[in-house]
């Protein structure tokens, strides 16, 4: 299958088949950046179609293509694997309870790229799916939209060294709250440690949106994740602070890995917008006291944004850095952004690539991969007319398809996952049923 260009640094891929097989190579290239910089979307409101949604769930609501950024859902996805280093990092290690915090490092890691991210990503058509292929991190990924109503988007990632498999569904639930609107990922994670026997679950915390209607977008995650170890019942808990009255505890996170029996044996915290580190609890708990005798944590800040609009919810001020304790292992720290991200949608340099499109791919990927979908690729060029144009024709003609269907009492059938139960959790999900990179692709419909 096509191998995706890499990010840091990039390259890109030529390619020739001999023997049926795909050859490689690679040469560096200068393409870090989008076709164009983001759409203005100063002169747009969007309160004329969220002020009757207020406590309503919003993934049947159409928004102006303006809001989204040029990605589909299924490649968000796929920004979990940002930093699969900590899988590999983990599969290495011969002590449970480090493997422990090391997957709740990459549990952190995986919603890092949400930081800022404050543009809609496009809702996926029904049968549309994402192929990654990353030899130089050493794995492959598949996704596919399974569900239109409720949408529910399945993913698949191995090892390429059959060290690991990831894999998960997500059904995420949107709600407007006035000035706000929340995310709700519902949808278990789960990670297999082929090596070691292990598999762990959890599921992501919930994503806020502040100011959508006037003001500073800003963005908070909080709940608690707790990752458990169905192997030896060691479980970590980890508590993704919301940024409180005064913006004190903005993007933190703490928590704790305790074993079977709840005695706690490391201390896990950071922030998910930096670093995450682990300590012994009880040089963890010395610590937290003598700050309170000596006054509490360094009260420089650093003021990222002014926000004195009327209405709004005030964008904190956060801590400029996470205060290490003495004696801690640092176990993961966010990559940097590239400068001009900030006019690029507040792309990582992973999420750059992920719509790139090699000349001659389409004999390679799925008609189905969402690299072909013209309105994301009219937004990404900085066509916004074709861009709102492509993205209602897809929709009418999705619901063109779902009315025929319907009229010869025909059910959708998905192409590479199914419905089953999880053997883990024992909890509904769906499933890879294999073979995606093993064969042609003649049969898959066109979509778009």
């Amino acid at each position: 299958m096509l191998y995706e260009y890499l990010c840091t640094p990039h390259f890109s891929l030529f390619y020739f088949l001999k023997n049926n097989r795909i050859m490689y190579h690679f040469a560096f290239t200068s393409q870090k950046t989008l076709p164009a910089q983001m759409i203005s979307r100063n002169n747009f409101s969007v309160w004329s179609i969220l002020k009757k949604c207020i406590g309503m769930e919003l993934t049947k609501i159409a928004m102006p293509v303006v809001f989204n950024e040029p990605l589909s859902f299924l490649q968000r996805l796929s920004e979990y694997m940002e930093h699969t280093h900590l899988i590999h990092e983990a599969c290495c290690l011969s002590d449970s309870i480090e493997r422990m915090q090391v997957v709740a490092a990459f549990a952190v890691s995986a919603v890092a790229s949400q930081w800022e991210r404050t543009g809609k990503p496009f809702n996926p058509l029904l049968g549309e799916t994402y192929e990654l292929i990353r030899e130089d991190e050493g794995y492959r990924l598949i996704s596919e939209q399974v569900s239109h109503h409720p949408p529910v988007s399945a993913f698949h990632a191995e090892s390429l060294k059959h060290d690991f498999v990831f894999h998960g569904s997500i059904c995420p639930k949107l709600k407007f709250w006035g000035k706000s609107i929340e995310a709700e990922p519902k949808g278990t994670m789960t990670l297999e440690l082929l090596k070691h026997k292990e598999a762990y679950t959890w599921t992501n915390p919930l994503c806020c949106v502040h100011n959508v209607i006037i003001g500073t977008l800003w963005i908070e995650q909080y709940g608690t994740v707790e990752i458990l170890n169905h192997s030896t019942g060691d479980k970590c808990i980890l508590n993704f602070k919301p940024c409180g009255m005064f913006g004190k505890e903005l993007h933190k996170v703490e928590g704790h890995i305790q074993d079977k029996r709840k005695k706690k044996l490391r201390v896990i915290y950071g922030k998910w917008t930096e670093c995450m580190y682990s300590v012994d609890p009880k040089v963890y708990e010395t610590h937290k006291k003598s700050e309170k005798k000596t006054g509490g944590e360094s009260k420089k800040t650093k003021q990222v944004r002014l926000d004195d609009v009327e209405g709004s919810d005030d964008v904190p001020e956060i801590q400029e850095t996470v205060t290490m304790v003495p004696g801690s292992a640092l176990l993961w720290r966010i990559s940097p952004r590239p400068p001009h991200s900030a006019q690029m949608y507040n792309f990582t340099n992973f999420a750059m690539t992920l719509n790139e499109l090699e000349p001659g791919a389409e004999r390679l990927l799925a008609p189905t991969d969402c690299r072909f979908r013209p309105d994301i690729r009219a937004m990404e060029s900085g066509d916004i007319d074709t861009a709102s144009t492509e993205k209602e024709r897809l929709e009418e003609k999705q619901r063109a398809a779902r009315k025929e269907r319907s009229r010869g009492d025909e059910e959708w059938s998905t192409q590479w996952f199914q419905f089953g139960t999880n053997p883990h959790t024992e909890a509904e999900d769906w499933l890879y049923t294999g073979g995606y990179f093993d064969r042609s692709y003649s049969d898959c419909l066109n979509i778009y």
